[in-house]
C-alpha cells in the first residue's frame, strides 16, 4: 500500500488492525466478508483511528505471518487460502493479507456454522448476512439462477404455456423497427421456453419457474415498478408517484412512458425541419430501466425504483453487483447475467440487445447530447445509476385563482394551448395534439407547466371533466 491509500482510510475493500489478535475470530470475520464480496486486503499494523503505521514486531513477524495464514485455512469453509506479504512504510513492516473473490460461496466461520457464520461487507463495515443475501450468495456459488428455478405452489397449464409463448412474441413484434424484422421474428414454443429456462422439467412434466411467473404478472411472485416525482433534488416532498405491475415486460413499457411524461420536451431544427426532443435521450432511458428489471436480485424484497428529480432521473435496483462485475468493467461492456431466463426472453422481444452493450451506449448517447456523464454506484446491496438534467436558473411561482394581479411571461407555445382551452374547455389533451399537430407528450409537458404556474386547472375526470383558465389579459407580459 502507499501513505496515499492508508491516509484515505478503510472502505469496503481495506481494514486495518493495530495487532494480529491472540483470538482469530475477531478478523475472521472480516475475512469471510472479502470472499463472500469482492475480496480485500487485511492490513495489520496500521491504527484504525488515525491511520498511524505502528507495524509489526520484526523478530516474530513470519511466524505471525504463518499463524495467520493457518487460522484462516483452518478457521473457514469452502477453503479460504489468503495470500500473505510484507511490505515496509516509514522504516516500519506491516502484514498484508489479500482474500480474493471467491467462487465457491458462501464462505462462513466454521466454528458458528453457516446460519450464524456467513458475513459481507456493507458501506466499509462486516455484517452478518440476512437471509435473502444467503440465497443469493448461495446461488451464485453454485452457478445457479434463481428465474430458472421451479417456482414453488405454481402449476400451469397448455394454454397458461400457449397465452405466455403468443404474448412474448406479439411483443417482440411490436418492438421490431421495420416489416423485414417483423418477418423475421420466430414462433416461441413450450421447448422455446424450456431452453431458456423459463420453463423446466421435473419427472417427465414441464413445470413453471420463476421466470416464468414473472413473465406472466403472476401475483405468486409479487414485484413492481415504482416511480415517483420529487420536488428539488431529495425525497422529502412527493409531486406523483405511480406503481406498476404485471409482467415485468409490461412494467419496463409504463414505467419508460411514466418518464417521458414527466420530463421536458423541447425542439430543434435540423436543416429546414423542427424536430422535438427530449432532454434525456429516451433510448437510455428505455435501457436503463430494462437493466434494472434484467439484473435485479428477485429475491430480495425491494423493488426497482425510479425517481425524477429537479436535477436528475434516478433508477435503483436490489441486489449486489456479481462476483467479478465492478463499475469500470461495465464501462467498458462487460456483462454477468444474474438472471438468464429473463435475459433470453428480453433479447427476443428486443427489449436489450447485445450483451454488455447497453452501458457503453449510454454513455455515448449522453456525449452525443452533451450532457454530463451517468453516474453508476454501487450502494453495497443495491446498484443505482443516476442520469443528470439540465438545471434551469428559472423561478417559478405557483398562483391559484385568487392571486391573479402578478404578471406572467408566456412564450407563443404557451399562448397556443391556452387559446385552444379557451375556445374550447372540454377538450383533451389528446385533441389539444391533434389541433396543433404535437406529440401526446408534448402537450403534456406544456399542460404541466401552466398548470405548475397556477394558470391552467382541470376540473373532473380525465376523459369528462373541462379546463379553467386562471388568467387576465392585463397579466401578460407583452
Amino acid at each position: 500500500m502507499t501513505i496515499e491509500e492508508i491516509l484515505a482510510g478503510e472502505s469496503k475493500s481495506v481494514e486495518f488492525k493495530e495487532t494480529v489478535p491472540e483470538k482469530s475470530n475477531k478478523y475472521m470475520k472480516t475475512v469471510v466478508a472479502f470472499a463472500n464480496g469482492h475480496g480485500g486486503k487485511l492490513i495489520f499494523g496500521i491504527k484504525d483511528d488515525n491511520h498511524e503505521v505502528v507495524g509489526i514486531d520484526d523478530f516474530s513477524i513470519f511466524k505471525t505471518m504463518d499463524a495467520i495464514t493457518n487460522a484462516i485455512s483452518d478457521s473457514c469453509e469452502p477453503l479460504i487460502i489468503p495470500d500473505v506479504t510484507l511490505q515496509t512504510i516509514n522504516k516500519k513492516t506491516i502484514i498484508v493479507v489479500e482474500i480474493s473473490a471467491g467462487k465457491q460461496r458462501p464462505y462462513y466461520i466454521k466454528s458458528l456454522g453457516m446460519e450464524k457464520g456467513i458475513y459481507v461487507r456493507v458501506a466499509g463495515t462486516t455484517r452478518l448476512a440476512d437471509n435473502c443475501m444467503i440465497k443469493e450468495l448461495m446461488f451464485e456459488g453454485a452457478n445457479r439462477c434463481f428465474d430458472q428455478t421451479p417456482c414453488i405452489g405454481y402449476d400451469v397449464s397448455e394454454e397458461d404455456i400457449k397465452n405466455l409463448c403468443s404474448s412474448l412474441r406479439k411483443t417482440a413484434i411490436e418492438n421490431c423497427k421495420t416489416d423485414a424484422e417483423k418477418a423475421e421474428v420466430k414462433e416461441v414454443t413450450a421447448n422455446t421456453l424450456l431452453s431458456w429456462g423459463v420453463l423446466a422439467e421435473e419427472k417427465g412434466a414441464l413445470v413453471p419457474t420463476n421466470a416464468f411467473a414473472l413473465l406472466s404478472g403472476n401475483p405468486i411472485l409479487p414485484t413492481k415498478i415504482q416511480c415517483g416525482v420529487f420536488k428539488g433534488t431529495t425525497r422529502a416532498v412527493f409531486v406523483d408517484r405511480r406503481e406498476f405491475t404485471g409482467p415485468i415486460q409490461s412494467q419496463i413499457e409504463e414505467a419508460y412512458k411514466y418518464v417521458l411524461g414527466k420530463i421536458n420536451l423541447g425542439a430543434k431544427i435540423s436543416g429546414l425541419y423542427r424536430q422535438d426532443e427530449y432532454e434525456l435521450p429516451i433510448g437510455s432511458i428505455r435501457e436503463i430501466i430494462a437493466n434494472a428489471v434484467t439484473h435485479r436480485s428477485y429475491l430480495e424484497p425491494g423493488n426497482v425504483q425510479v425517481a425524477l428529480y429537479d436535477d436528475r432521473l434516478e433508477v435503483t435496483s436490489p441486489g449486489m453487483l456479481l462476483t467479478g462485475v465492478t463499475i469500470k468493467k461495465m464501462r467498458e461492456g462487460y456483462s454477468k447475467v444474474r438472471n438468464r431466463a429473463i435475459a433470453s426472453a428480453f433479447a427476443y422481444m428486443k427489449i436489450i440487445e447485445q450483451w454488455g452493450s447497453g452501458i457503453p451506449r449510454i454513455f455515448e448517447e449522453f456525449k452525443k447530447y452533451g450532457l454530463k456523464e451517468p453516474e453508476l454506484i454501487d450502494l453495497d446491496g443495491d446498484f443505482r445509476v443516476n442520469f443528470y438534467r439540465v438545471v434551469l436558473d428559472t423561478t417559478q411561482t405557483t398562483q391559484s385563482s385568487t392571486q391573479t394581479t402578478q404578471s406572467i411571461q408566456l412564450t407563443d407555445l404557451d399562448k397556443s394551448v391556452i387559446e385552444i382551452i379557451t375556445k374550447n374547455p372540454a377538450i383533451t389533451q389528446s385533441g389539444i395534439a391533434l389541433e396543433l399537430g404535437w406529440a401526446v407528450n408534448r402537450v403534456k409537458y406544456y399542460i404541466k407547466k401552466l398548470s405548475d404556474k397556477g394558470i391552467l386547472e382541470h376540473i373532473g375526470s380525465s376523459r369528462s371533466g373541462t379546463w379553467k383558465v386562471h388568467l387576465k389579459d392585463e397579466q401578460i407580459k407583452k
